[in-house]
């Protein structure tokens, strides 16, 4: 698999509708605790390119804090089939069917269609990120929600925090961005923000390094401190200390460009 972020949203469990949150009952009991992360399994394109499809059972990331149950459902075909659909239309190669041929692509659409049909409050509660953490996350989280934490012998970068207080963040650096040239980044925490507003009010969202963590000596890891980093930007930003908010945002993109130089040596 290749090394990716995720940025979720964990719903609390009664908030679900009766018949999921039964599912995710039994799933809970089941030992969805224990159970690792989204599976899949490797389709081979007709030009000989692999695509990965969902794989074995579908299920959920379930946190317990203070005795509630929150849950972020994996809907790991409903990710899988809006992806395909998006790198189509993205339109990032001169010639995209090299990697994704017009008939997949047709049937995502399809299946993607018959999914949002079948349950159209179905919502993605993960965005996923290969290669790098998007710097535009760290804007909806602090520096003391980050965690540093020991998970089956390997250290793991986190942060945790609420949907409420990420939305506020995400209000309060939207205006000076616009101000600054730093506008474009704006609209894509706009889209954040929607996207979370999506959700339940009380729901919990995370930042997960994932397997970025194993691309990471402890040393980054214990130095990577890019939530505060670019809080302090935005804030020299708005004090008009334009070389110290630029200096803070380059450490945070270079920091970010460097887990991304991976990419090219696989």
């Amino acid at each position: 698999m290749v090394p990716s972020a995720e940025l979720r949203i964990y719903q609390p469990l009664e908030v679900f509708p009766p018949n999921e949150q039964a599912h995710w009952e039994r799933h809970i009991v089941d030992g969805a605790v224990r159970l690792g992360r989204p599976r899949y399994r490797q389709g081979v394109t007709p030009s000989g390119h692999g695509v990965l499809m969902p794989g074995g059972r579908d299920g959920a990331y379930v946190k317990v804090i203070d005795g509630a149950y929150y849950v972020c459902p994996w809907r790991t075909k409903l990710r899988v089939y809006a992806g395909i659909v998006s790198f189509r239309q993205a339109s990032i190669f001169d010639d995209p069917s090299i990697f994704v041929t017009d008939e997949q692509a047709r049937r995502a659409r399809r299946d993607l269609r018959r999914l949002r049909r079948r349950d159209p409050n179905q919502i993605s509660a993960i965005m996923h990120s290969p290669w790098h953490v998007p710097v535009r996350w760290f804007v909806l989280f602090e520096d003391h929600e980050r965690r540093l934490l020991e998970h089956d012998g390997h250290h793991r970068l986190s942060y945790l925090t609420t949907a409420r207080r990420a939305l506020v963040r995400a209000e309060e650096v939207v205006p000076p961005l616009r101000r600054s040239e730093l506008g474009p980044i704006a609209d894509l925490i706009v889209e954040l923000h929607q996207w979370i507003s999506l959700f339940d009010a009380n729901s919990i969202l995370e930042l997960d390094y994932g397997a970025l963590s194993d691309l990471m000596t402890w040393d980054e890891m214990d130095d990577d401190h890019s939530a505060r980093e670019l809080h302090d930007a935005i804030r020299a930003l708005t004090e008009k200390r334009f070389p110290r908010s630029a200096e803070l945002y380059q450490a945070v993109l270079t920091r970010a460009a460097e887990l991304r130089a991976h990419e090219s040596l696989n």
